[in-house]
């Protein structure tokens, strides 16, 4: 960095921000430093002027001496950051001084001779002194991060010291003791890496951090009962090879939650995301589209090439068993016609660079249009193959009958039975994970790609899960641990395949252009009584493991009911509807009390969860008013259903508040109010769900006949009286989403090309 006014800095203005957290933060300090530099530089200028820019010159000062005592409380409370943290505040507490001096501009005006150095005659010397202002305090920001990754990596610790503690138990006495340790320790470490997977900016991280944490909620159940069993039978193979694959799998996800926090590249990093069609299509495409601007940057060959490679990936489809005949026809009609569209696009190629055309001919640009078109076929009709074999699946394995088969049949004793539908089961797991590997191809983006990849992962590993804990239970029919053990894993399986139904709904709503917005999450530290390493003092009530596992099917429920709410609401032509809008605000707040039975999202505390409880009741009796408003304009059969409907969401609103307000005393009742109230929650938007697309229909089916029956008049009228709303949802729209703020990226750029002047 070039030397300022406030002293030469050896600190790095290009430290990449990893975390929303520290980009948040910096984001308004950016903004005000940005108006300073980019003042007019007229040659008089007024009061106004002169006190709006000592006015922010001052904020700016103000807030840095604010945030230096915050970065030095946190240095206090870390001793193996405080040199670091020491300079990095020193730096910036000198640049903030450094700005309040140039921006000292208040005499300027009424003394043309005043030769005190300002913002206004030494320009490079404010935009230095920004500099060093941002480089200093990211580096602050930088270091507080680094915090939280340490406290990340001691909780991994202690987990894994009593992990190892819980592995060689060999009383049921101090298994007790030792999990309930284990337990707590748990929620600390669920807590911080959700946080911190909230937090980070890169999605692909996120979606291994996902991917990671999802195995250790699952898999912590999973251990309770397989060392329950083991210690029950001790000199059972089955019951420790079941047990071996739990420990296993929970401490390859603790390290990879590390390797993700910490950017280790042992192996996680390094392994590279499978090759999908996808991406192929996306950069062949993006090859021939090229051609438009430089006839010269590629060989025809090497397009050739590439659409050979997409091609060859096809084979996953073409080559499966379970793939009808007309779809492998279809597939291989459209590689076909790809590859003639591509011959006739080199041939025009070829012909326009013997011409020495310095831009894409006429035949040429038709052929690019055509080339583009064959891959879209192709990769729409790859995607209705998957998809379709995907919920053909789930349909097929809703029923469950090979689980329920090995239960009965090891219930019984019976290990041939066992052996016979454990076979079953394995083929299922088959068709289970090459479907997952196909999904991959078409999901459309790398977190999906992840999230598909973890599907088949958890599949591949929980299918023998289940063998082994049935074969167990056959040769111990009469026990109940083992009977329980198994029915965990088969939970699980259960629980994968409900995931799997909603990556299904997401990589369509990729495929058709939807998204959905996620409301951003912090996890800097804070000094004093607020840090993280003092966490637990901010819970009213932690849950520990197992009622947080118990919690997890509930919540995993309602995350499925919110989503088929949002469904059911995206199909209403009114989207402004009073039962759209509430329904969806219902299906929002459920889905926040599903995250919280996962440890995450912004509801920390059980008082959290219950006044979330206590604002979703009072906005199910708005949505009971509106169908109340709305049956008013039905009649006979369909009013009563709506009112009969409306009268039970009714009734359950009104349990929930009463519950969410009734205080409780102790863990215990603490946590029944909590079970009590995601069911009563579930409940709702079960009654929500069943009324969408009954009062969807009634709406249609009215305002067709209200349209049917006005005048054209009465249409022209209605249409100028929409108008209005719908502008001033756009413009709504647009200051919602338009932030107004360039990247820090940008703003270093401009800082760097104002210096350079």
């Amino acid at each position: 960095m070039a030397s300022s006014p406030c002293g030469n800095s050896n600190f790095d203005s290009g430290l990449e921000i990893k975390t929303r957290s520290v980009e948040q933060t910096l984001i308004p300090l950016v903004s005000q430093i940005t108006t300073l530099i980019n003042h007019k530089d007229k040659p008089k200028k007024s009061e106004r002027t002169l006190a709006a820019i000592h006015r922010v010159g001052q904020a700016v000062s103000v807030a840095v001496g604010r945030f230096v005592a915050v970065g030095e409380a946190i240095a206090t409370e870390n001793q193996e950051l405080k040199d670091e943290m020491g300079q990095a505040c020193f730096e910036a507490r000198r640049a903030g001084d450094a700005i309040a001096q140039l921006t000292d501009v208040g005499s300027a005006l009424p003394s043309q001779s005043d030769a005190r150095v300002t913002v206004f005659s030494d320009r490079t010397g404010m935009v230095k002194a920004a500099r060093l202002l941002l480089s200093s305090v990211t580096k602050v920001l930088v270091l507080a991060d680094r915090i939280v990754i340490k406290q990340i990596i001691t909780s991994r610790n202690k987990v894994l010291v009593t992990l190892d503690h819980l592995e060689r138990v060999s009383t049921f006495q101090e298994f007790v003791q030792i999990f309930s340790q284990f337990g707590n320790e748990m929620v600390e470490f669920a807590h911080l890496t959700g946080d911190r997977q909230n937090d980070l900016k890169d999605e692909k991280k996120k979606a291994r951090m996902a991917a990671a944490r999802a195995v250790l909620e699952k898999c912590t159940m999973m251990l309770l009962t397989a060392s329950k069993t083991c210690l029950r039978h001790p000199d059972c193979e089955s019951a420790r090879i079941n047990k071996d694959a739990v420990f296993h799998r929970m401490r390859c996800a603790l390290e990879q939650v590390i390797e993700i926090v910490t950017e280790a590249r042992s192996c996680g990093e390094n392994k590279s995301l499978p090759a999908s069609i996808y991406d192929g299509i996306r950069d062949f495409k993006s090859s021939v589209e090229c051609l438009r601007e430089n006839l010269y940057f590629s060989s025809p060959q090497s397009v050739g090439s590439q659409l050979e490679v997409l091609v060859e990936r096809t084979e996953d489809f073409t080559d499966s068993a379970y793939t009808s005949h007309e779809q492998r026809q279809a597939i291989l009609g459209l590689c076909q016609l790809a590859r003639q569209d591509t011959q006739q696009l080199v041939h025009a190629w070829v012909e326009a660079q013997s011409a020495h055309a310095k831009e894409a001919t006429e035949d040429m640009e038709v052929a690019i249009l055509k080339t583009c078109q064959s891959v879209n076929d192709l990769r729409r009709e790859l995607h209705k193959v998957a998809v379709g074999r995907a919920s053909d699946l789930l349909k097929v394995h809703g029923e469950q009958l090979p689980l329920r088969a090995l239960k009965a049949a090891g219930g019984e004793g019976n290990l041939e039975a066992v052996a016979e539908y454990s076979r079953t089961l394995t083929e299922q797991k088959e068709q289970l994970v090459e479907t997952c590997r196909l999904l991959c191809h078409v999901s459309g983006s790398e977190p999906l790609e992840i999230t598909c990849i973890h599907a088949e992962e958890t599949f591949h590993v929980i299918g023998p899960q289940i063998i082994s804990a049935a074969q167990t239970l056959a040769l111990h029919p009469s026990s109940k641990i083992a009977k329980e053990n198994l029915e965990v894993f088969c939970e699980a399986w259960e629980s994968q395949l409900c995931d799997m139904a909603l990556l299904l709904r997401e990589i369509n709503d990729v495929f058709e252009g939807r998204r959905g917005d996620k409301r951003p999450y912090l996890s800097l530290p804070r000094p004093g009584k607020h840090s993280l390493t003092n966490l637990k003092t901010a819970k009213a009530v932690k849950l520990d493991a197992e009622e947080q596992t118990s919690m997890a099917k509930l919540g995993l429920e309602l995350r499925l009911l919110s989503s088929d709410v949002d469904t059911e609401v995206e199909k209403w032509e009114e989207q402004e509807h009073d039962i759209v809008r509430q329904s969806q605000s219902l299906a929002s707040m459920a889905y926040n009390m599903h995250l919280f039975t996962r440890g995450e999202g912004l509801l920390k505390t059980t008082l959290d969860l219950f006044h979330q409880a206590e604002v979703l009741s009072e906005e199910g009796l708005q949505l009971c008013s509106s169908l109340r408003t709305f049956s008013t304009q039905l009649v006979d059969e369909e009013k009563s259903l709506v009112v009969t409907e409306t009268e039970k969401l009714m009734a359950l609103c009104q349990q929930l508040l009463m519950g969410a307000k009734t205080p409780v005393q102790g863990k215990t009742a603490t946590f029944q109010k909590v079970d009590s109230s995601i069911q009563t929650t579930r409940g709702i938007l079960t009654v929500v769900l069943s009324l969408l697309p009954f009062c969807n229909k009634l709406n249609r089916k009215y305002k067709s006949e209200r349209s049917s029956l006005g005048s054209p008049q009465d249409w022209r009228e209605r249409q100028d009286a929409s108008t209005p709303v719908k502008e001033e949802g756009a413009l709504n729209s647009k200051s919602s989403n338009g932030f107004g703020v360039k990247s820090l990226e940008q703003h270093m750029a401009g800082l760097n090309l104002l210096e350079s002047k």
